[in-house]
């Protein structure tokens, strides 16, 4: 079973990182893809990058060793990457929610609200922000003590089973990952909610079926993600602990580390008419080029 399971995580990642790269090299070169939509799509892929490079050459080491070994200092390293992805997606998941905002409820100003330096703002201070709670979350477990078990029950280094090993007084860091929940998942989920809020209403208000279809699907795809990803997160972070749930929450910790950043550029180009006009010349082309 760890040699199938082996096989199939290794074939995971692959596709993982050329669905990405593809994802970021149409991006970057066709100029029908330069417009904040697909900016904010190159940067998603930029993060799923990350974090499956973060998680997956461990959990293949873990599965071909059958068992692994890392000291404290790599698997808070681990965390903070993983943190910081995870973080920098939800706050570019409500930045995209709100593109899509204003492309449907205010059409006319769509150009004059999101520009290029907007764009490039909104993402800068996405990982900035990401990349700072996320320092701030890893850098209070070091003050901890690690007196008894060392072993991680877990698919990878995350703090709620890393905390569980402690022989300290965890209420700190327990508080610290709730406050900054705040700014990372809860206003996130606000702006996500209420700006679908809107486009729903503003959708139902068209007249016509084909209007109302059309002006759907430039956010269907984004939805899709926007659901899968913060239904595994809430998953594990929600529910409580117990033998049961503790290998829910690793299949589910698989889904949003290994599987979720597989299945992004899928909906993305499968679903999207403009990527599917230049992903297939743009193959055929490489292809082309390989044989010559």
């Amino acid at each position: 079973m760890r040699n199938v399971l082996f096989l199939l995580f290794f074939l995971v990642f692959g596709a993982t990182i050329c669905g990405n790269l593809l994802i970021i090299t149409l991006v970057s070169t066709s100029r029908n893809l330069h417009t904040p939509m697909y900016f904010f799509i190159s940067e998603l892929s930029i993060s799923d990058i990350l974090l499956t490079t973060d998680i997956v050459p461990n959990l293949l080491n873990i599965l071909l060793n059958n068992g692994g070994t890392i000291n404290f200092i790599g698997c808070m390293t681990q965390f903070y990457f993983f943190a910081s992805s995870e973080a920098f997606e939800c706050l570019l998941l409500s930045v995209m929610s709100y593109d899509r905002y204003v492309a449907i409820c205010n059409p006319l100003h769509y150009s004059s609200i999101m520009t290029y330096e907007f764009c490039v703002k909104s993402v800068t201070m996405c990982w900035l922000l990401g990349y700072f709670v996320s320092f701030i979350v890893s850098i209070t477990p070091f003050k901890l003590l690690f007196c008894g078990p060392n072993i991680i029950d877990h698919v990878f280094c995350d703090i709620v089973p890393l905390l569980e090993l402690s022989c300290s007084d965890t209420f700190i860091v327990h508080l610290e990952i709730y406050v900054t929940g705040i700014p990372i998942v809860i206003i996130p989920t606000i702006i996500i909610v209420f700006s679908y809020t809107y486009i729903v209403l503003a959708v139902l208000r068209i007249p016509s079926s084909t209007g109302r279809q059309k002006a759907f699907s430039t956010c269907s795809s984004h939805l899709i993600v926007v659901s899968i990803f913060y239904f595994s997160l809430f998953s594990v972070y929600v529910l409580p602990k117990g033998g049961q749930t503790w290998l829910l929450n690793k299949i589910v910790s698989l889904l949003y580390t290994v599987f979720t950043p597989l299945i992004n550029p899928i909906i993305y180009s499968l679903r999207n008419k403009d990527i599917k006009k230049i992903v297939l010349p743009y193959i055929l082309m490489t292809y082309h080029q390989m044989n010559i």
